[in-house]
């Protein structure tokens, strides 16, 4: 184990070769979590017979159980040794799937359901702890001037292999339910097979990237460290501001594939097929965020990025009126392009801003207090939709516009509020009220919304002429960061060193 032990400095080469295999290591990370989350996720749970409220539940898990991520803290400041416990945390983790995967063969409907909150509440525990490591860890190895670059590659690049698998497995499971006599569960149950492959090559990875030797820090409680992320006046802005819009997210977004597969009664490869139009819409935006956020600040981005997100989401009660109408589709396809859009600016501005204000050295405490704020909120608000939603369906709030003459009479439904419409509402002005509280955070370089809108849509209008080039295309998956390393590494030559005998 002697390879796995962190360095007290790293040469640029090992940087270079260690930002690759983060590259790698996204696209496998990827492909774990579109084969285990999401809408497949949803489904499985409705085929084991969940209610509203375990879907609540289900969604929580995760957030929740990144509260571990507070004991982690300790482990992490005593072992000292970021990738070895990443690599051990994830091991106990993958476990789960397994078990997961055999849940119709071995349970019934109602003992399935309780198993499976058992099993993700084993590998969301397990998960906080990597995740705890893993922040920290990358803080110290990507240099801050390219944060937002680098991750917004890392970011498109693993999009695009989820929108694929995605589409796969779509695609089996609905040749599994027309031509094949067994039970279409079973093919979730192979899909999550999948997943736990997927997260094996993810492990693989980590004994791969290299570690810096984490600056020793005076001993202090984990009380401390929590506290002493919280008095920091401006970081304790960001962690509000990040809680208050993760609630406000968590509380619509869990149920959109319930509402799509049940409220709309749509076929689930066409939820998938919507799904995959808002991830294109990601990749493709993933690397117009993060090079403004470089040039401006990841503050600029989230301020144009926020209220186009709340919009989407206050989109969705015009999709019913009070049933599916004829623009109901041709809505969704809307606010899912427009979704895909806003999640790429905010998912990668939001993970950045807090690596840049999180002091070196002591990155690890900073950035899980974000996380416990985030956890709590993102846990708390599903919990709420789920206990609720229920109660909600008997209720209505309609305004019908009423035409009469002597020729003829006709009524036309203007406005209907009903079901899950009220979260959707209810999540809009908390997402608003959210975007006040970002105002107060303060980042170097940030700009007023204008400059950023009008440079987003400079950017918007050059790609759209480079995707029409097949070396449009290879622009967004090339590597300049890494060759910069190489580059630097070679003393300014052109030329890249052969490693460990690859190209």
């Amino acid at each position: 184990m002697a390879y796995l032990v962190p360095k007290e400095s790293l040469t640029a080469e090992e940087v270079s070769r260690g930002l690759s295999v983060v590259i790698r290591d996204g696209l496998a990370t990827q492909a774990m979590v579109t084969l285990t989350s999401g809408i497949f996720l949803v489904a499985f749970a409705l085929q084991l017979g969940a209610s509203n409220t375990i879907i609540g539940l289900l969604a929580a898990i995760p957030p929740l159980a990144e509260l571990i991520q507070m004991p982690a803290i300790s482990i992490v400041e005593k072992i000292r040794n970021r990738r070895f416990i990443c690599i051990v945390a994830s091991t106990l983790a993958r476990v789960s799937w397994v078990g997961i995967a055999f849940i119709p063969f071995f349970f019934g409907p109602v003992t399935g359901v309780y198993a499976l909150v058992a099993y993700l509440v084993s590998y969301g525990c397990f998960s906080a702890v990597s995740h705890c490591s893993w922040s920290s860890w990358m803080r110290d190895l990507v240099p801050e001037e390219i944060l937002g670059t680098f991750f917004s590659r890392r970011m498109a690049l693993a999009m695009a292999l989820g929108i694929v698998l995605s589409l796969v497995s779509g695609f089996l499971i609905d040749f599994w339910q027309k031509t094949l006599p067994y039970p279409v569960i079973y093919a979730y149950s192979l899909i999550f097979l999948g997943g736990f492959a997927a997260g094996l090559f993810v492990i693989r990875y980590m004994t791969r990237i290299p570690e810096k030797l984490m600056q020793r820090s005076p001993h202090v409680s984990l009380y401390h460290n929590i506290r002493d992320a919280f008095s920091d006046d401006n970081f304790s802005r960001l962690i509000a501001f990040m809680a208050s819009w993760n609630f406000a997210v968590n509380l619509a977004a869990p149920f959109f594939t319930v509402y799509l597969l049940v409220m709309l009664d749509y076929d689930l490869f066409i939820v998938i097929l919507l799904a995959v139009l808002s991830q294109s819409v990601s990749v493709l935006s993933y690397h117009m965020w993060g090079s403004i956020a470089d040039r401006y600040s990841n503050k600029s981005v989230l301020r144009v990025a926020g209220p186009l997100f709340m919009i989407s989401i206050l989109g969705w009660t015009f999709t019913t009126m009070p049933g599916r109408h004829l623009l109901t589709f041709p809505l969704l396809v809307v606010l899912h392009v427009l979704m895909g859009l806003s999640t790429s600016g905010v998912t990668l501005a939001a993970a950045n801003i807090g690596l840049k204000l999180a002091p070196r050295g002591g990155a690890t405490a900073y950035l899980a207090s974000i996380n416990i704020a985030n956890s709590l909120a993102a846990g708390i608000a599903p919990i709420i939709g789920g206990l609720f939603v229920d109660y909600f369906a008997a209720t209505e709030l309609s305004l019908t516009l009423n035409w009469k003459s002597p020729a003829t009479q006709f009524s036309f439904v203007t406005f209907d509020l009903q079901y899950w419409d009220f979260f959707f509402i209810f999540a809009f002005i908390i997402g608003i009220y959210s975007l006040h509280r970002l105002v107060l955070v303060r980042e170097t370089g940030e700009v007023e919304e204008k400059v950023v809108v009008r440079d987003l849509i400079t950017q918007v209008s050059r790609e759209m002429r480079n995707l029409s080039t097949a070396g449009g295309l290879r622009f967004m998956l090339r590597f300049p960061l890494v060759n910069r390393f190489r580059h630097a590494a070679n003393g300014g030559s052109e030329k890249t060193p052969r490693e460990g005998g690859r190209s």
